[in-house]
């Protein structure tokens, strides 16, 4: 994988959605067709056996390289929303994030038992969407979970993975320490 090059196609916004917050734009990535191919490509090869059934997109960003992998692998795709968002019966989890408190939904009739599950987001910073959304699929008791995020800050005040804990099989695509 070609770290530097999709490094270098990152986008920062400085002060985004809140002074002293350094946003990490993947839209930059994703309308860069080599970039979007390098992690397609890279995704695929990290999970292609392991016999994921559906993969979970966590709103928004979640939804672009989760929908593209669950084809890619031939599986299912579920959408993990903000609330009032999904047309049917949903389950909820609030959580805390680095500038305020947000809440995640998913259909309760989205996994089953017998899914083998891959949760998609862009980026891991002090996890708590992440953690939500595990916790809601855990209730389903699908046979396996992994977790997939295309960055993770590692940096003074973002202990993300640590709060993740290590029962969770998570890769990262970039790791950025500023």
């Amino acid at each position: 994988m070609n770290k530097k090059m999709l490094l270098d196609n990152l986008r920062n916004i400085p002060d985004f959605p809140k002074p002293g917050v350094q946003f990490k734009d993947v839209s930059t990535l994703f309308k860069n067709n080599t970039c979007l191919t390098e992690i397609s490509d890279t995704l695929f090869d990290f999970y292609k056996d392991k016999g994921i059934t559906k993969v979970v997109g966590i709103e928004s960003r979640g939804f672009v390289m989760g929908g593209i992998l669950a084809s890619r692998l031939n599986a299912g795709f579920v959408m993990c929303r903000k609330p009032g968002k999904l047309p049917s019966k949903a389950i909820q989890a609030t959580y805390m994030k680095e500038y305020g408190e947000d809440a995640i939904e998913i259909h309760e009739d989205a996994i089953d038992s017998n899914d083998v599950i891959l949760i998609h987001d862009d980026l891991l910073a002090t996890g708590g969407s992440m953690k939500a959304a595990y916790e809601l699929i855990s209730l389903f008791k699908p046979k396996a979970i992994y977790v997939n995020f295309l960055i993770e800050l590692c940096m003074e005040g973002l202990e993300g993975r640590k709060m993740l804990g290590e029962e969770m099989d998570i890769t990262t695509l970039l790791k950025i320490e500023e």
